[in-house]
């Protein structure tokens, strides 16, 4: 099975100059940014709540639980927000009614939830829209873990902050590619 298409930054900016283009503007250049700032699963995505990440204040989370039921495998794990995320997010709050915590994070074209597969197609449109043929709702993820490894990010906290059990899932994430490696050669 072909993985997942990582974006560089060039091309991430093209998604999000498109979805400011469509007819729900902010909450897709929001969804397509929680994919690769949280590297969430698309079902987490979608099944994120209001409360997930505003505090009775309104303010944005620095971390919050991913609940066993919105989580792969029925675990539990923290999510942590960059800054760069909680500013979108903060953004994304000026759109939205914050006051119910239950309340989708992500509102579908019928007022709730979106189910995991009409979250992967709303990816799998904004990608074709921009030509990006080989990404898919998992680019996202399979980007914010490259990124974060390229950086220097051990694998095991990689694994923690991916919700994966397993080192070696981890690793099959892990994007490489001649520029990379001409860079590690530079390293000696």
């Amino acid at each position: 099975m072909r993985q997942a298409q990582t974006l560089n930054e060039a091309q991430l900016r093209r998604v999000i100059k498109y979805t400011r283009s469509r007819r729900h503007p902010v909450r897709d250049e929001t969804i397509i940014l929680t994919s690769f700032y949280a590297g969430l699963r698309v079902k987490e995505i979608a099944a994120l709540t209001v409360g997930n990440v505003f505090d009775e204040e309104g303010n944005v989370r620095t971390q919050f639980i991913l609940s066993a039921a919105q989580s792969k495998g029925g675990q539990t794990r923290t999510v942590y927000l960059n800054q760069r995320f909680r500013k979108a997010l903060l953004e994304y709050s000026a759109c939205i009614r914050i006051t119910d915590p239950q309340r989708p994070l992500f509102v579908s074209q019928k007022g709730g939830h979106f189910s995991a597969n009409t979250m992967c197609q709303l990816f799998l449109d904004i990608y074709k829209a921009v030509g990006l043929k080989d990404a898919s709702s998992h680019s996202g993820r399979r980007t914010y873990i490259t990124r974060l490894a390229n950086k220097g990010v051990g694998v095991r906290l990689l694994a923690e902050l991916a919700g994966h059990s397993h080192i070696s899932t981890t690793q099959r994430y892990i994007d490489v590619n001649a520029e990379q490696l001409s860079e590690a050669v530079e390293l000696l």
